[in-house]
């Protein structure tokens, strides 16, 4: 059932001298007049305050494999419910979910879905963890916030797919109820982020160093690789030299196939042989953990031990074929420990949820 919009007390925000109030979420920093909403859509000046149009109204339930989000290195073969809202406070061309992100039909998108009602759906449909995504958590953080309470009440851990374009003190307050995230670095020149995703690069990165050295949430990154736009070998060298002086070896890198879609159908989809090309171009640039997504790539969807090489969790694109992790998450030939954060077995008692994608419905 469809639900009306409503209004939430937005945080985050500071009136101006002329009457207008400034939002303090992300680095837009969008003025507004009475009745405006901010360039995310969802934020809107109402009676002289910040107000969330989106609290409690969500979209697109279902339970999905961990991998999809993609997380590689937490708790693999765990499920997770999936869910997102309208809006976002990126303008990227190549959108590949904008049918939600950019979209103003938000009655159409929208059901009642209070924090509580996500977490006893996650509960009652035996979800290992919620995931906050298709468009993006900062923007409904007040409500990010409040389900991620909900759902460590009950047990259930709360993950961030996001675009980091957040600013330090509401960063701060979303990723301490976050157990993982993963971060679209969507390129490395503030050249594209400037022309394709109206946005800067340098907030992102500060995301990212944040989450990795002041968190204890799991990070793993994830850059769409765009024919002719972040594709070189010279720029992805550059991001995964970087990834790893500032954030360390073990931070996984994804790199993943662009279809296309939204404002940029003129390009063709990312070959496969790109995205090898990049894992090969990370890995020689010192990370140890570097993937290929939507493709089929048993290679590049391995975990690799970083010592002895054994292949220690095999996938084909969300389907786990090998799972060979200690209790401890050790690799069991050599002893070493895995970075991430891993059960003592695969998925629940030995199986992993497997490459599936169940719709539910919150209501009993």
């Amino acid at each position: 059932m469809n639900t009306p919009e409503t209004l939430f007390p937005g945080r985050w925000w500071h009136a101006l001298p002329d009457g207008r109030v400034q939002c303090d979420l992300c680095p837009r920093d969008c003025k507004l007049h009475e009745g405006q909403r901010g360039a995310c859509f969802v934020r809107q000046m109402v009676i002289g305050a910040m107000q969330l149009t989106t609290y409690g109204r969500s979209s697109g339930f279902c339970i999905d494999p961990i991998e999809k989000k993609p997380l590689n290195h937490f708790y693999p073969g765990s499920s997770i419910l999936s869910f997102g809202t309208a809006g976002c406070n990126l303008a990227c061309r190549f959108c590949q979910n904008w049918d939600i992100s950019k979209s103003k039909d938000m009655d159409r998108l929208m059901d009642e879905a209070s924090p509580q009602m996500i977490a006893a759906a996650a509960r009652r449909y035996g979800a290992d963890s919620v995931a906050y995504t298709y468009n993006d958590p900062v923007i409904f953080a007040e409500y990010a916030i409040d389900t991620a309470l909900a759902c460590r009440e009950q047990g259930i851990r709360n993950v961030a797919v996001t675009g980091g374009y957040i600013h330090p003190e509401p960063a701060r307050e979303l990723f301490a109820v976050m157990d993982a995230a993963n971060v679209d670095l969507k390129a490395f020149t503030e050249d594209f982020y400037h022309k394709l995703c109206v946005g800067h690069l340098q907030p992102v990165l500060d995301t990212l160093a944040y989450i990795h050295h002041e968190t204890d949430c799991w990070l793993e990154i994830t850059t769409l690789l765009i024919p002719g736009q972040n594709d070189s070998p010279a720029e992805i060298n550059e991001l995964a030299t970087w990834v790893a002086r500032e954030l360390g070896p073990d931070v996984p890198l994804h790199f993943t196939a662009f279809h296309p879609d939204w404002k940029m159908n003129d390009l063709p989809p990312t070959p496969p042989a790109t995205l090898i090309q990049a894992r090969r171009v990370a890995l020689d640039a010192g990370l140890h953990h570097v993937f290929t997504g939507n493709v089929h790539d048993s290679e590049g969807g391995t975990t690799y031990c970083p010592s002895c090489h054994a292949a220690l969790i095999i996938r084909d694109w969300y389907d786990i074929r090998r799972y060979d992790l200690d209790p401890q998450g050790h690799c069991p030939h050599c002893q070493t420990a895995i970075a991430g954060r891993f059960g003592r077995t695969l998925g629940r008692d030995g199986h992993a949820f497997g490459p599936r994608r169940i719709p539910v419905r919150l209501a009993v």
